[in-house]
């Protein structure tokens, strides 16, 4: 008798303290486990919207300044040099070939496409407005993805013209990127997005988030 209720209390003793720490840990383990793989995501879509910031905003720099890279020393905006002429006066290809010779060098699409470049670039960097900078790009993308024109195997005068896909370019990835960054409010970590939503007029307007 004795032996059984030894054995009775053993198991009673046992047994439901196992099961009270594990149902007590595993909720927690798994929240935790949530908070850690969120903010992970969330670092993760902060540092790629800071790349490409930096993208944006190194095309502004140089084309500006002229620092020797795509841009000659001594070609750059400040210097009476054009940020479009070069680009879309060589443009060869496409539906649009003709339209974009007409604008290239133009005052209007040197300050439209600087400014553009710009803005996107500030927005990306501080993480705000990412919505109106996902717009932006977008259409500027879309626009130097028909410049490029990739579908075409040949240019106007008949050469080769190296497109890698027909589709897909980098110009539509940046596009994509630009677009999820905004979806997944990415200005919120390693950015002022939070700070940014809070101002009343952001709030009321949400397109400007």
């Amino acid at each position: 008798m004795a032996v059984h209720d030894h054995s009775h209390r053993s198991a009673g003793l046992h047994l439901p303290s196992f099961r009270r720490n594990s149902t007590s840990t595993a909720p927690g383990s798994a929240v935790s486990a949530r908070d850690d793989t969120h903010t992970a995501r969330a670092y993760v879509f902060g540092s790629v919207r800071l790349l490409m910031g930096f993208v944006f905003l190194w095309a502004f720099l140089d084309k500006t300044f002229g620092f020797g890279y795509a841009t000659p020393s001594g070609k750059g905006w400040i210097d009476g040099g054009s940020p479009t002429r070069g680009f879309l006066g060589s443009v060869s290809v496409g539906p649009m070939e003709s339209t974009f010779h007409e604008w290239a060098g133009a005052a209007w699409a040197d300050w439209l496409f600087m400014l553009g470049l710009l803005g996107i670039g500030l927005a990306l960097v501080a993480g705000i407005g990412l919505r109106l900078a996902a717009v932006a790009g977008t259409v500027m993308m879309a626009l130097m993805w028909v410049a490029e024109w990739p579908p075409a195997q040949h240019l106007s005068d008949g050469s080769p013209s190296m497109s890698t896909n027909p589709f897909a370019d980098y110009h539509l990835v940046y596009a994509a990127v630009l677009i999820a960054l905004a979806a997944v409010s990415a200005g919120d970590t390693l950015g002022a997005g939070r700070l940014w939503a809070r101002l009343p007029f952001v709030r009321d307007n949400g397109w400007l988030r």
